[in-house]
């Protein structure tokens, strides 16, 4: 079956060169993707990710998925969708999850992907791009800092569902 590049496929010469292709996520990525989040996060999720693949796999106008592939193997991938109106906040491009094997790292792959995400909310007519980080995560704040993104207008805030672990009032 032929697929969809969203940058042509590498030529013999690139792919000799180690050159990336991005390219939407197909279905058959579903393995790779959940051993590269696996790798990172020291979690497997493979439920997590299935019913995420169901959802985003084929991406639509409101939502991207995209992979990095180099030599016919992903090393990259970013996830993202178009929300709108949470808590007043206008339609607004939401980047839920981004990963780069660590092999493929500071070599554009991840700005390539992020790219791709800004580009296809931008053709859905989206003039903002958001994620949420946690704190310990230096590397990809770092990341998202050096694509320019900054503190936006919006503090997120939790608390235990349970507060001190005691059983629910009846």
């Amino acid at each position: 079956m032929a697929r969809e590049f969203d940058i042509a496929p590498a030529t013999e010469a690139e792919r000799a060169a180690g050159h990336i292709a991005i390219r939407k996520l197909w279905r058959e990525d579903l393995d790779a993707v959940v051993a590269l989040d696996a790798h990172a996060t020291g979690v497997a999720k493979p439920d997590y990710w299935s019913e995420t693949f169901k959802r985003f796999v084929p991406p639509t106008a409101r939502r991207c998925a995209f992979a990095a592939e180099r030599d016919g193997a992903l090393v990259g991938y970013v996830m993202g969708e178009v929300r709108s109106w949470e808590f007043g906040s206008p339609p607004c491009g939401w980047v839920f999850a981004i990963n780069v094997a660590p092999e493929a790292r500071e070599a554009g792959v991840g700005t390539a992907l992020l790219d791709s995400a800004r580009a296809a909310f931008r053709k859905a007519g989206i003039k903002s791009l958001r994620t949420m980080v946690a704190r310990d995560a230096t590397l990809l704040l770092s990341f998202f800092r050096a694509e320019g993104m900054t503190a936006g207008p919006f503090v997120e805030l939790e608390m235990p569902i349970d507060p001190g672990g005691s059983e629910p009032r009846t």
